[in-house]
């Protein structure tokens, strides 16, 4: 169940940091390519029965 809610956090959380204000545009693919290397990472936990 924590992991459930563990997973969909990290979605909104990836959905939310795309650059889509003028502010954040020069951030780049960062904040979105480490939120989506940690939800990768976390996916594959949950399959390999770590978490």
């Amino acid at each position: 169940m924590l992991g459930l809610l563990v997973l969909i956090v990290l979605v909104v959380a990836v959905a939310g940091a795309v650059p889509a204000y003028p502010y954040s545009a020069n951030w780049g693919y960062a904040p979105t390519g480490l939120l989506g290397t940690i939800l990768l990472i976390w996916i594959l936990l949950l399959i390999l029965g770590r978490v």
